[in-house]
């Protein structure tokens, strides 16, 4: 049965609504997580009610061109087969009496009622119609089951006269090939059915993949003539002068001319004898105002309906009228050619896959049924609902505000606790002391946490970034539990009457189970104020896979109701990838986290913020 059918408007206004009251908040968790999410193309919504409540499954229709959702919601045990059918018709429906003057559509509650026992004895008649279809298809299984029967017993009954054991045998055989006959016959025209499927799945069901090695590549790349030109290098090489001979080894004890040791002078202990300042390089990159050309560049934007294949192109009179009337109502044929140069568009610019196809799917949901504009193409309104769906991504849905959090905290008498988590390699260790010394500009004091006791020199590291800053450092050394390192860290600050606790972990893969269990109990135990994920920019498709497993190990991991995911992105090496700044889109959409920094070189400078304006448009550039 259904729960409840809600219509209102883009901007949140309730038109109209019908059906139960629900447990904890569904409509309210799809339009945060779902629609505003830019994953409204997505087939349906599942939401679990808070404290062991109901389960809803959620689906939802749009008339762009109205601006009106529509809405309904199901328990999750019952699988409703006409909810698509309703929606449909309750959008026909309803569009015909909307209007945007009106509030109240009391009368639209029988219309509701006649098209609710029309979608539902629609979907009994199909129920039928597939057992009644079904019924012959077993019935000609039975028969030919039968028939195997009756072809082994006449077998055994011929067999009969000559030994006994060999005419139980034989018939057995006979009734093995009768059964064997059958199944073969129905798997035949099983698979006889399944084959065209298994053509247009060729990535799915077998077909060699892109990223396989293929000989016929080889042999294409091979140049024409290949064995003559290695005969011609054979025969050069013949003609070359005497080949360098190699110096004899020098077993003597002399000292060798040439300096190789360039290491800076070191003391009995080994220890290098640098004199470590107070570190003072300049403001931090975080510090200052990035400014961005708001000036559109000038590129001719393609006509990608003309370059279909098989399309007559218009004429200038036919297109010129098009454009002024602006009445062609957007249909997914049209926005087809426009969201797949998009979709490569953003392929190019290291975007994951899946985000961009899930992406393009969102805005051509958001789109169809929609009026063109006088004088605006296809191509160009595409453009402008992506632009607007990527501001809504990228844009934090809550405050990033460090600094305001930190002095919270301190009025609370307690540290502020910040973790950095990742995988092996990103630069934790390093962008954690460039975000120490962004807080100490802001007269904070930091301390560190060396948590990560896995890897060698770890500790060391961390000690010199203490050194060079001149803040004191939390270490514990190696084979310790870096759950109770980072506690006793945090009470070692509470007594210093630190402001900030910076714990640095070990870098772990995201499928390195024993390590994604250590870093769980060590953010369960502690609850620490934020957990960063670093990250670096020049992952494509892997940073889906990083984030997702992160925070699902951290949910499954969890000894606590509530579990503790990521809750803000740091982005490195964004000096090293020129105009690929799909990570940064892959990494908010998948995660729903913010990204608060982003490291863009080696200094302590380095660090800065994310320029969401300045991301997509170069994303759509």
């Amino acid at each position: 049965m259904l729960e409840q059918l809600l219509i209102f408007t883009r901007g949140g206004l309730i038109l109209w609504t019908c059906g139960n009251a629900l447990k904890g908040s569904p409509i309210d968790a799809l339009i945060r997580s779902c629609l505003l999410e830019e994953r409204s193309a997505e087939t349906f919504f599942s939401y679990d009610a808070p404290a062991g409540g109901a389960a809803y499954n959620l689906k939802w229709a749009f008339h762009n061109d109205l601006g009106l959702v529509f809405v309904a919601v199901y328990q999750r045990i019952l699988h409703l087969l006409y909810v698509d059918d309703l929606l449909a018709a309750v959008r026909r429906e309803f569009s015909q009496i909307y209007d945007p003057k009106r509030t109240a559509y009391d009368e639209f509650d029988e219309i509701f009622r006649q098209l609710q026992k029309e979608a539902e004895a629609r979907a009994e008649e199909m129920r039928k119609s597939k057992q009644s279809n079904r019924a012959p298809l077993m019935a000609g299984k039975k028969q030919g089951a039968g028939a195997g029967q009756r072809a082994g017993s006449q077998g055994n009954a011929k067999q009969k006269g000559g030994k006994g054991s060999s005419g139980k045998d034989d018939g057995d055989g006979e009734l093995g090939k009768g059964r064997g006959l059958s199944n073969g016959q129905e798997n035949g025209t099983k698979e006889h059915s399944r084959a065209p499927s298994v053509v247009v799945k060729g990535k799915e069901n077998g077909a060699p993949v892109s990223g396989a090695f293929d000989v016929n590549k080889l042999q294409k790349l091979r140049p024409k003539g290949g064995k003559k030109t290695d005969t011609g290098t054979g025969k050069a090489s013949k003609a070359e002068p005497k080949k360098i001979v190699k110096k004899n080894r020098v077993w003597d004890d002399s000292p060798s001319d040439s300096k190789l040791d360039f290491t800076d002078p070191a003391d009995e202990k080994g220890d290098e004898v640098v004199d470590f300042g107070k570190a003072d390089h300049g403001e931090s990159m975080m510090d200052k105002e990035e400014i961005v050309n708001s000036e559109s560049e000038s590129e001719e934007d393609e006509e990608v309906e003309s370059t279909k294949p098989g399309t007559k192109k218009k004429g200038w009179f036919s297109s010129m009228f098009q454009s002024i009337a602006g009445n062609a109502v957007l249909d997914k044929a049209d926005l087809k050619p426009a969201l797949k140069a998009l979709k490569d568009r953003l392929m190019t610019k290291n975007v994951a896959e899946e985000i961009a196809e899930k992406l393009c799917e969102s805005v051509a949901a958001s789109l169809e049924g929609k009026k063109l504009g006088s004088f605006t193409r296809v191509s160009s309104t595409v453009q402008t609902a992506m632009e607007e769906a990527l501001l809504r991504i990228l844009t934090p849905k809550r405050s990033i505000d460090i600094l305001r959090d930190v002095h919270a905290a301190k009025e609370q008498g307690k540290p502020y606790v910040v973790v950095f988590v990742g995988v092996n390699g990103v630069g934790k260790s390093t962008n954690l002391a460039k975000v120490a010394y962004w807080l100490l500009q802001h007269d904070i004091s930091v301390m560190m946490a060396a948590c990560d006791t896995f890897r060698s020199g770890a500790v060391e590291q961390l000690r010199t970034h203490a050194r060079r800053l001149q803040i004191p450092i939390f270490e514990k050394g190696y084979e310790k539990d870096p759950a109770i390192v980072a506690r006793e860290a945090i009470l070692e600050a509470s007594r210093n009457n630190s402001d900030v606790v910076l714990v640095d972990t070990a870098g772990r893969m995201q499928d390195n189970e024993p390590l994604m269990r250590a870093l769980s109990k060590l953010i369960n135990l502690n609850n620490p104020d934020l957990v960063l994920f670093v990250g670096e920019a020049l992952v494509g498709n892997d940073a889906v896979d990083q984030l997702s497993k992160f925070n699902q190990k951290l949910a499954d991991l969890s000894t606590v109701p509530n579990a503790r995911l990521i809750d803000g992105i740091l982005l490195t090496k964004f000096d090293t990838i020129d105009d690929k700044v799909g990570a940064a889109l892959s990494m908010v959409y998948i995660s729903g986290a913010p990204v608060m920094f982003v490291g863009c070189g080696q200094s302590y400078t380095d660090l800065k913020k994310l320029n969401v304006k300045s991301i997509v448009k170069t994303l759509l550039k």
